[in-house]
């Protein structure tokens, strides 16, 4: 049997292109994406994506190159999971909550060829490319994505997205896949780090990815997906390949407004969507509609409150919780749903449902350890450890620092920085989270960073940055300071510096001055102590900032 030969006929390498040429050839005819107006069918989204692979390598874009993305969820970013790889590149989608300040660090360490920006965010890109220019020799080129269905005429430069695809050419053949580690997207990730972090995927891990969670999720053929989750995020769970390995139907928005999403859900017969748990709160606050079919929600990023799953099910809404980070290509748990469960109470399903769950299928491993001595905790529930992880769908590592990739690969696990404990049934919750990682609306905020900032600050002596309870996003970072003797700063003054230097959504909502920050007989500040105070801090009513979609829902660090 050792001498059997390998060969083309039965070895290819595993990647999530080859979906989309399935879809082409079976669901020709059948839509792809909607967005607004526009309806594309899968012979179309396949040929567009051939298309602009062309009009890319046309544009001296070649194997391995980084094609940056700044979009919402519309049409062109989801073509460019494809198009990108077939180009032989790799994709970069970066967060639109990121400030300028953070997308140029991103563009420059990925070395981007190409920087396609949506109309939308014309300003923040522009902003990112000025500051880009001071430090870097070579500027990507720019592409903007003018809007699909109404065209607003805006450029920066004399590339468009449209004009690429048009301009393409139509019997394009993809690069073949030669290596399945070959890295098919660079996602960006502050983690529990001061710094962004480039995360590499690999084609084989996204192909796998993909799978299992189709499988876990129990998608079956032609869904009806609406795009309610990032696609920056993590590739949008890896199911921006997941929608056409079913031949189902993208319906993007571009906002995450209970408006837009009922209106779709009513208009498309959407069946699956993602999101965190404060979208379920956005769809329940807008006077919740009664479904006329069940939509299949997979959420994370936290677990659901009780009452809260409660609710949304009985709109209509079908809730599955999952669990998960950018550097294990999205999902990694799965809260399965077993029959034997169904004729249980409502508050007992809905703490069932809180569960992180169990490993994907195409996950080799997932066990909770003592990190010190790497024995396996007891499967009792209570017992506390690190979640650890090993399989082909974890991440090549971390572009460009060894360090944080060998301290992330230890003793042949991969390791999250999550406490949990094990279910004498096996499924896995989630306990803690590292300290210094604050999870507002299922954003990763780094406290370090924020207290960088606030350290930046004339009259700041000490700084202290912890999770304080939000009544919307779940947490929120509050601050504890220390002032110099002289100083009369006010609350106000300290966040309008942290709004001067952060992205919005890492802004303490609420600073507290102390005379004397709690320590150790070390000196090393007691969080623990802060955050027992920060509970304390009674939330207030937040006033949304002026904007074209106030209800932006931010991207998710972690599922």
């Amino acid at each position: 049997m050792d001498r059997l030969p390998t060969c083309e006929a039965n070895y290819v390498a595993l990647t999530p292109l080859t979906f989309l040429k399935r879809a082409a050839a079976v669901y020709s005819d059948r839509a792809s994406v909607i967005y607004r107006s526009v309806r594309f069918t899968w012979g179309e989204t396949y040929e567009r994506c051939c298309r602009l692979a062309s009009s890319l390598n046309s544009l001296n874009i070649v194997n391995n190159d980084v094609v940056s993305v700044l979009a919402p969820n519309i049409p062109a970013l989801y073509e460019m999971h494809f198009s990108v790889p077939m180009a032989g590149a790799v994709l970069n989608a970066i967060n639109t909550r990121l400030d300028a300040k953070t997308i140029a660090t991103i563009l420059k360490h990925s070395e981007a060829k190409i920087f396609f920006i949506d109309y939308e965010f014309l300003q923040v890109g522009r902003d990112a490319l000025k500051l880009l220019m001071a430090e870097v020799a070579s500027m990507p080129l720019v592409v903007v994505i003018d809007d699909l269905d109404s065209p607003t005429g805006n450029r920066l430069g004399e590339l468009e997205y449209e004009s690429l695809v048009s301009q393409g050419n139509p019997s394009f053949v993809p690069v073949e896949i030669a290596d399945e580690l070959s890295p098919i997207a660079l996602n960006y990730t502050s983690g529990t780090t001061s710094s962004p972090k480039g995360v590499v995927y690999s084609h084989r891990g996204a192909y796998l990815s993909t799978l299992s969670l189709i499988l876990g999720w129990g998608m079956q053929t032609e869904p009806v997906y609406m795009w309610s989750l990032p696609m920056f995020h993590c590739n949008g769970w890896a199911l921006t390949w997941g929608v056409v390995a079913r031949g189902g139907t993208n319906v993007c928005i571009r906002s995450t407004t209970a408006a837009e999403m009922y209106g779709a859900i009513a208009a498309h017969g959407v069946t699956h969507m993602c999101c965190a748990p404060i979208v379920l709160n956005i769809l329940l606050d807008a006077e919740p509609r009664r479904l006329s079919a069940p939509v299949e929600i997979l959420t994370g990023g936290a677990p659901p409150p009780q009452a809260l799953l409660e609710r949304i099910e009985r709109v209509g809404f079908r809730v599955v919780h999952a669990y998960g980070m950018t550097e294990a290509t999205g999902t990694v748990l799965v809260c399965e749903w077993q029959k034997k469960w169904d004729p249980l109470s409502g508050e007992e399903k809905a703490a069932l449902k809180a569960r992180q769950g169990i490993s994907i299928l195409t996950l080799a491993d997932v066990d909770v350890k003592d990190p010190t001595t790497m024995k396996s905790v007891a499967r009792d529930g209570k017992a506390m450890g690190e979640i650890v992880l090993r399989g082909s769908t974890i991440m090549k590592g971390y572009l460009k620092d060894e360090k944080a990739t060998s301290a992330a690969f230890r003793n042949g696990w991969f390791f999250t920085g999550d406490v949990g404990v094990v279910h004498p049934d096996g499924y896995v919750e989630i306990k803690d989270r590292s300290k210094d990682v604050i999870i507002s609306g299922g954003e990763n905020i780094s406290s370090v960073e924020v207290e960088g900032v606030l350290y930046k600050h004339n009259d700041v002596v000490e700084a202290a940055v912890v999770a304080m309870p939000h009544p919307k996003w779940g947490e929120s970072p509050c601050a504890f300071v220390k002032l110099r003797d002289s100083a009369s700063v006010k609350e106000a003054e300290i966040i309008q510096h942290c709004r001067n230097n952060l992205p919005h959504f890492m802004v303490p909502k609420a600073v507290r001055f102390m005379d004397e920050l709690p320590k150790t007989a070390t000196g090393k500040i007691q969080k623990f102590q802060l955050r027992a105070m920060a509970k304390m801090i009674p939330a207030q009513p937040e006033k949304m900032p002026s904007r074209q979609n106030p209800e932006q829902i931010p991207a998710l660090s972690r599922l």
